[in-house]
């Protein structure tokens, strides 16, 4: 059994979450700002169906990406450098959500439903939400949207409309928090394309610890990209 979770009541501690499924914490509550900044800065996040109610996760061990260990092929390196894409920081916060949440081959339904998207642009217009969006010709090719607290990001999701736009996005934000001292990406689960791109998992109780010291650090103001990231 988990606990339901009044407006009210807050999370039991994430060593309660279950084995099976992996990390399943608690029921219910809201998709407030409150409580969602509580989340994640407890090493929760919220992960359900339109139909059912709010569930709330915190899986063992975690999969995570240091901005440093991203790992750029030489074919992705080669597009980084050609200079024949742009990216950029929150210009289409909800568009690269709406993007995330289309269908997918393989795939049915998405858990990224409406009232997701406006809780995360409810945090979006308070600078905890963040875009990552590659455009190319002028057009939304590709990108990526986290949480950044302190100097801590969570990754939520990411599309590609063009052939490795997500890739170059993330290569983007890696090497960005990476001069920004920050210590890691959240990827929740463990997937072979995480993997392949450096991720790793680690124990629950090490994310969490190294999680409350970059929450504590001192937050960006100014999400922005530095020019020479490739050059």
């Amino acid at each position: 059994m988990i606990p339901w979770l009044t407006d009210s009541t807050d999370f039991p501690p994430v060593e309660l979450a279950l084995r099976s499924p992996n990390g399943l914490l608690a029921a219910g509550g809201d998709l407030s700002v409150p409580r969602l900044l509580s989340a994640y800065r407890h090493g929760i996040f919220p992960w359900f169906n339109p139909d059912e109610p709010i569930l709330w996760w915190s899986p063992d061990p975690r999969m995570v990406l240091i901005p440093s260990e991203f790992k750029i092929s030489r074919s992705l390196g080669r597009i980084l450098r050609n200079g024949r894409h742009e990216v950029r920081f929150d210009t289409a916060f909800e568009q690269v959500m709406r993007a995330c949440a289309a269908p997918r081959e393989g795939a049915s339904g998405t858990w990224i439903h409406d009232e997701m998207i406006a809780a995360y642009c409810a945090l979006h217009e308070l600078g905890y939400a963040h875009s990552v969006e590659t455009w190319v010709d002028g057009e939304l090719a590709g990108g990526l949207y986290g949480m950044g607290i302190g100097r801590m990001f969570y990754g939520e999701s990411m599309f590609s409309r063009r052939t490795d736009a997500s890739k170059i996005a993330l290569a983007h934000l890696t090497r960005q928090l990476d001069r920004w001292q920050f210590g890691m990406i959240d990827c929740q689960m463990n997937t072979p394309h995480l993997a392949s791109l450096g991720a790793r998992e680690i124990p629950r109780a090490e994310f969490i610890a190294r999680l409350q010291e970059l929450i504590h650090c001192e937050p960006v103001t100014n999400w922005e990209f530095d020019p020479d990231l490739f050059r």
